[in-house]
């Protein structure tokens, strides 16, 4: 909490607490430097959300895809359609799940280990298609690579124990492109007073083990800092941001965590343009903390299956918390 003195109209000064929100630096790793596992491990722990420089990531790869989704978003309503309906994989509009949660949002979900989405419908599909490959395939390298910085960081043996998750044929990874179009509703208020923003993801955590985030570079993305506080990260179209997901906090055991955010439409003229490639293990795989995480420590959440926690997940509002039906202990 930040305190400011204001006067009064009697002439004394009086302290008032003024709820400013704190100011906070986004962590970041540079992945060339030796430091990068104990960074990481830092950031997870403080706020399960940082941001990765220095990723060997191919730019071209990032804009070819980033002019095919342009090209996609463009298109009439009826010709993104033909994809295929978000269900939930396909095209989807306004509507985010099936619990009754919208946003200011347009956005294309597929998944990481198969020719899902109906492409071939598009003019020039195999451009779209080719990009799509190209931009997953560089992701889940870096995944692996961010991942088993992670294990050795927090000095577990066996360096993949998570990046082979990612790198087992059956792995649940999906991939999601998100556009949030220029918003007419949007009005300048006075002076005195804040741009009216409109939501364009409400507030959740993501379910999987970690999500890498890139975007153009417009604002409105946000992370929960808690008492009341989201802090806006500032866009950087050359970086990418990790966030660690529900999974992986209970892999953990609350060591690492699952951080809340949020996408808010923020500009009356420029869109945003999201890629996000979220890592999720084999259906099958049982997620619970790992055995050295947990040597002389009580286990704080109950065993489950990917697929049972995933199924539970797509069943509530974005903004629940899903962890609670399988904690033993409440997590601190």
């Amino acid at each position: 909490m930040q305190y400011s003195y204001v006067r009064n109209c009697s002439g004394s000064n009086n302290r008032e607490a003024t709820f400013s929100p704190p100011v906070v630096t986004i962590p970041i790793v540079d992945l060339s430097k030796p430091e990068a596992q104990a960074l990481i491990v830092k950031a997870c722990e403080d706020f399960g959300f940082f941001k990765v420089i220095n990723h060997g990531f191919p730019m071209d790869a990032i804009s070819k895809l980033e002019e095919e989704a342009t090209k996609f978003f463009s298109l009439p309503t009826s010709d993104k359609e033909k994809v295929g309906l978000a269900n939930p994989f396909g095209y989807g509009s306004k509507s985010i799940g099936c619990n009754n949660d919208v946003g200011w949002i347009e956005y294309l979900l597929v998944k990481t280990n198969s020719q899902h989405t109906n492409t071939h419908t598009l003019h020039k599909p195999e451009q779209f298609r080719c990009a799509l490959n190209e931009y997953m395939g560089a992701m889940r390298k870096m995944a692996c690579e961010i991942l088993e910085l992670m294990a050795e960081g927090l000095k577990i043996e066996e360096r993949n124990v998570l990046s082979k998750l990612v790198m087992d044929e059956e792995s649940d990874s999906c991939f999601r492109l998100n556009h949030y179009p220029a918003c007419p509703e949007i009005t300048m208020a006075s002076s005195n007073e804040k741009n009216t923003n409109k939501v364009g993801f409400g507030e959740h955590t993501d379910p999987q083990i970690i999500s890498l985030l890139r975007s153009n570079n417009t604002s409105g993305f946000q992370i929960y800092v808690g008492d009341g506080n989201w802090i806006p990260v500032p866009p950087d179209h050359t970086s990418f941001f990790v966030n660690v997901g529900d999974a992986l906090q209970v892999m953990t055991n609350g060591r690492f965590k699952s951080v809340r955010h949020r996408v808010m439409v923020d500009n009356v003229n420029n869109p945003r343009l999201s890629m996000i490639y979220f890592v999720g293990p084999p259906p099958s795989e049982k997620i619970a903390p790992l055995p050295s995480l947990v040597l002389g420590k009580e286990s704080l959440y109950k065993e489950f299956t990917w697929f049972e926690y995933k199924n539970s997940a797509y069943n509530t509002k974005l903004s629940d918390n899903r962890l609670i039906p399988y904690e033993r202990i409440a997590a601190s």
